[in-house]
């Protein structure tokens, strides 16, 4: 293969209103762009890394300057994982060789991944904690979500008032809560059954990574996924027993063909695949939109977020993603 000209730069996206989730609060996002030149066509993908195993710009910068030479050879897809770590700057490399060879065989990026024609798939719309009744006003406003996931923050009452405001708000709404890493297991038996009074469908990482053994014996009626907990393949036998779906991020496992990888094997272990997403623009959403394709659950709601996304965007109309292949990976 011929050799390429890797580029990467660093952008900033700000956020319509402040975003907060537990122990944390955000108003602007940093993304890399990663491009890839081969002289006649110019590849792109997009990463936000994993902020809470470090891998933020600096270490994705940094992941890219080291292999260089070996990502500028044209390595196949395949071989990255020999190359860069798991996280962003793989991802963002990998994004971009699905790009450079879809416009280079004349043939998208679905169909070079084996998939059918990608279709609209129903995705969440997360509500960030605040109080109930400004999480209600969100909840209605956003009358098209037909799906919700709310952030909780730990504080097992006030979680409770934010689900049971936000059900009274859309009753006919699906429901999950994500904790992120929030609780300690002591408190989740009161969570579950306040949740399944409430309606829920899904609690998402209600413990902190390395808390998985307290989830042994631990048995809820609300399937509980796993995403903190479960960054790559290397994570699913941990996991085994103790969660019920597993939250698939192309920032956390790698890019796409990682992510593909890794939906088989969640799958084949006996787990519900879900697709999530860390605050980005649509081309980092396009790359998980793919792997939508294939999953029970998505979450994939992060442009909703920004004050401006890029043009072509994905269009989210009446709950749902799509994702235009002049977006990213076409021919």
């Amino acid at each position: 293969m011929s050799s390429l000209k890797l580029g990467a730069s660093i952008e900033t996206l700000l956020l319509a209103e402040p975003f907060r989730i537990s122990g944390r609060e955000i108003d602007r996002a940093e993304v890399m762009v990663v491009t890839l030149d081969d002289g006649r066509h110019l590849a792109r993908g997009e990463a936000s890394g994993v902020y809470y195993v470090g891998d933020d710009i600096p270490q994705m910068l940094a992941c890219l300057e080291d292999a260089r030479s070996e990502i500028e050879a044209h390595p196949p897809r395949d071989v990255l994982r020999a190359i860069l770590p798991s996280g962003g700057a793989r991802n963002a490399v990998d994004a971009a060789l699905w790009d450079l060879e879809a416009r280079r065989s004349s043939r998208p990026a679905w169909e070079l991944a084996g998939l059918a024609v990608p279709a609209p798939l129903k995705t969440t719309f997360t509500i960030g904690a605040d109080t109930p009744s400004e999480m209600a006003l969100r909840a209605r406003r956003h009358a098209q979500a037909r799906a919700i996931k709310i952030k909780l923050t730990g504080d097992l009452a006030l979680d409770i008032a934010r689900v049971k405001a936000i059900r009274e708000a859309r009753p006919e709404v699906w429901l999950g809560v994500d904790a992120n890493q929030g609780f300690a297991i002591g408190d989740l038996e009161a969570l579950v059954a306040a949740m399944v009074e409430a309606g829920v469908s899904l609690i998402e990482q209600p413990l902190a990574r390395g808390k998985e053994a307290d989830l042994d014996g631990f048995r809820s009626p609300i399937p509980i996924a796993a995403d903190e907990s479960a960054l790559t393949p290397d994570d699913l036998p941990k996991l085994k027993g103790r969660f019920d779906v597993v939250n698939i991020k192309l920032d956390k496992c790698g890019g796409l063909t990682e992510g593909l990888a890794m939906a088989a094997a969640a799958r084949e272990a006996g787990f519900g695949v879900m697709v999530g997403c860390m605050v980005g623009s649509s081309l980092a959403m396009a790359p998980a939109f793919l792997l939508g394709q294939v999953c029970d659950l998505v979450d994939l709601d992060g442009p909703l977020f920004l004050k401006q996304d890029r043009k072509p965007g994905a269009l989210y109309e009446n709950g749902m993603i799509h994702c235009d292949e002049t977006l990213w990976g076409h021919p």
